[in-house]
């Protein structure tokens, strides 16, 4: 089975099944690991109970525009951090299809980060809520529900974040030096800048402790700076864990 599939087109109708208020929504689910997207499915893919029907996933972004332009979900469980340039720019290659007036395509943020410029990053590109993978499936398949029906959903600490970045119509200032990070280098860095061990970041990564040592190195290189503590003084200087 390939990372990025297909099921049910625009064309095709909705599920068989409904949840029991008869309410239905097509979803697609967009991770680059393969086993939490299987998890999400088992716990709500049961259509007949839950009312949502997935109709595809993609693990990178160029999969999930394929998939999400192919299949025109109502709502897409979008992670941050993915090969090839992360939500955010899922969310600007398919805005033509978040903008649809009639059928629009909407974008529920589902991730591990809980880091505000993340949260922020993704609302800004389009994105209609963002909650984190410790919400339970019920509550998920009511977040679901509510994007389709177009209110904002969040986890409850994390909607603090988007009421202090949109108080102002000014637009926080760039960050010139996070900026030279990929989104990877930056879930490293925030991770090593909370104590974590490099097998610790790589088992909750799913990667190998080189490849954190490597994204490290390249940190640090980046940053112009020496040593973990140093990275630990400049994360914490940028509310960044």
């Amino acid at each position: 089975m390939s990372d990025a599939t297909e099921a049910n087109g625009p064309g095709n109708g909705p599920a068989e099944g409904a949840d029991e208020t008869g309410r239905r929504v097509r979803v697609v689910l967009v991770d680059d690991h393969r086993m939490f997207r299987t998890g999400v499915q088992a716990e709500i893919g049961l259509t007949e109970q839950t009312g949502v029907e997935v109709v595809g996933e993609a693990a990178d972004v160029d999969q999930a525009v394929s998939v999400i332009t192919a299949t025109r979900p109502e709502v897409v469980l979008l992670d941050v951090h993915l090969p090839g340039g992360g939500g955010v720019e899922v969310l600007r290659r398919c805005a033509p299809l978040t903008a649809d007036a009639e059928r629009p395509v909407r974008f529920l943020a589902l991730s591990v980060s809980d880091a505000a410029e993340d949260v922020i990053g993704v609302i800004r590109g389009g994105a209609r809520g963002y909650v984190t993978k410790t919400i339970t499936g019920t509550d998920l398949v009511d977040s679901i529900f509510r994007v389709q029906e177009g209110d904002a959903v969040f986890s409850p600490r994390l909607a603090g974040f988007v009421l202090d970045a949109f108080a102002s119509t000014d637009a926080p200032p760039v960050d010139e030096d996070l900026d030279r990070l990929t989104q990877r280098e930056r879930e490293v860095l925030r991770l090593i800048a909370r104590g974590y061990a490099y097998k610790e970041i790589a088992k909750q990564l799913f990667i190998s402790v080189k490849t954190v040592e490597s994204h490290v190195s390249a940190v640090l290189r980046k940053l112009q700076l020496s040593n973990r503590h140093e990275l630990t003084r400049w994360a914490t200087a940028r509310r960044l864990v």
